[in-house]
């Protein structure tokens, strides 16, 4: 029994130093560290060139060889399940790193085309170029809000989303890099960009100035710019050299590849002054600032261009519609069931329509011209008139009779068929108003009232 122990114990020995030799056989590239062999050499004599397979241990005669042929490119991929590559993953120093990834793609190259290894091989280049990257930009420690020139940015958590950088113009791969958005404008750019950002924050001009552009490109020429981008000030020429010159068809200026990506928006001046709706070309300030003013109503049309609602036939009904809405407001304010039902958010996207009927903002022309706007008006137009002529007794008593005919319906003031005085409020049917005189037989009665209290009296009469 102990020359049976003694024997197993032999072999495993044996093994131990077969596998020893097979794993010392499949070099890693990323530890090129050669272990030469001790050549006796003369005090003349330089020391020969020694290859990986020159350098292993000469095995004793009689032993199987365990060599491979790919062991130099085999990057730790044949089955050995007992180590791993050390520098792939033990590798915490940049220099390192980058060495080792010049070496992975150098092997991606040398083994078989759409083959194993190859796959296996590019899944540890991408390892190594995420540690890389996590050495460089690392993420801990960072800031959730960051306040800069008017911007306040807040740190991004999404992962999956591909975003492109404001400042540098590259992608930001949010799985491995940190970046910021700010909630006010929408810039977005890395974490390492955010002390190089030398642009203001465009909503704080929204703020404080909230106007358009209403002259159709403006262009004054590169000379007026002293060749150089209106926003960063880098030289540029129509010829590209040294930096494409970029129209923005929005302020007429000239800027950089940079500053201007071909970005396309809605220009308001060729909208209120042509009804042209055409994307052009802006610049990225100049597409933020369109894209926060795109709600807001800045645009009188009767006074910068009347005579569209003379070509627009879309924009008379919304005016006529507009009207009537407010003259329903006064009967939702005063009633009960009309505040508890909130009819009045039906136009929380449009406060300005139940303030007035002349602002307009370029969301509420595009959906004119999309044709939207007037089909979802005219919807809240009926339920506001079902509501005060139909559903609601204390709206329906709030209604008017004609003072001229005193015959027909109750009359509300924004009934198709009706005039409303201007001075006193009055209702009456359009035809009576105007077959009789154009003059409200109410006003007229508390003038004779005013001139009837105003007027001097008589001399005093002898008895």
């Amino acid at each position: 029994m102990r020359g049976g122990a003694a024997a197993v114990r032999w072999d495993a020995m044996e093994y131990d130093e077969k596998l020893a030799r097979f794993r010392q056989a499949h070099l890693n590239p990323f530890n090129k560290q050669s272990g030469p062999r001790q050549h006796e050499q003369g005090p003349g004599e330089e020391a020969p060139d020694i290859t990986p397979e020159e350098a292993l241990p000469e095995l004793p005669p009689g032993e199987p060889e365990f060599r491979c042929p790919e062991r130099v490119m085999d990057l730790g991929l044949s089955e050995d399940h007992f180590s791993r590559p050390v520098g792939l993953f033990l590798a915490s120093d940049v220099q390192q790193l980058q060495q080792a990834i010049e070496e992975c793609k150098q092997v991606i190259l040398e083994l078989p085309e759409q083959s194993e290894k190859q796959k296996d091989a590019v899944v540890r280049l991408i390892h190594l170029r995420l540690k890389l990257q996590e050495l460089k930009d690392p993420n801990e420690d960072e800031p959730n809000i960051r306040v800069l020139l008017e911007h306040r940015f807040y740190k991004e958590k999404s992962k999956s989303v591909k975003q492109t950088c404001d400042k540098c113009n590259t992608i930001i791969w949010g799985l491995i890099q940190t970046w910021y958005t700010c909630t006010g404008c929408y810039y977005r750019c890395h974490s390492k960009c955010l002390n190089l950002i030398s642009k203001p924050c465009v909503s704080s001009k929204v703020s404080h100035q909230a106007e358009y552009e209403l002259n159709i490109c403006p262009e004054t020429g590169l000379d007026s710019q002293d060749y150089r981008c209106a926003e960063c000030r880098a030289p540029i020429s129509l010829r590209g050299v040294p930096s494409e010159a970029r129209q923005c068809d929005y302020t007429g200026q000239y800027y950089c590849s940079h500053c201007h990506w071909n970005d396309l928006a809605v220009i308001p001046a060729r909208v209120v002054h042509n009804w042209d709706f055409e994307p052009r070309k802006v610049s990225r300030c100049s597409m933020r600032y369109l894209a926060l003013m795109v709600s807001r109503p800045v645009l009188r049309l009767r006074e910068i261009n009347p005579l569209l609602f003379n070509y627009v036939e879309e924009l008379v009904e919304i005016r006529k519609l507009r009207q009537d809405i407010l003259l329903m407001k006064p009967y939702f304010i005063t009633c009960r069931e009309a505040m508890e039902a909130r009819l009045l958010l039906q136009l929380q996207d449009r406060q300005h329509f139940v303030e007035n009927d002349e602002m307009y903002s370029v969301q509420d022309l595009l959906d004119v011209h999309a044709g939207r706007l007037g089909c979802s008006l005219t919807e809240i137009h009926t339920l506001f008139a079902k509501h005060i002529k139909l559903d609601c007794e204390r709206c329906q008593a709030k209604g008017f009779v004609c003072e001229l005919c005193r015959e027909g319906d109750v009359l509300f003031p924004f009934d198709s068929h009706t005039s409303v005085c201007t001075d006193c409020s009055a209702v009456f049917h359009r035809d009576c108003y105007y077959d009789n005189s154009t003059t409200c037989p109410k006003c007229a009665r508390l003038s004779l009232r005013k001139q009837s209290l105003f007027q001097e009296p008589g001399p005093d009469v002898e008895a």
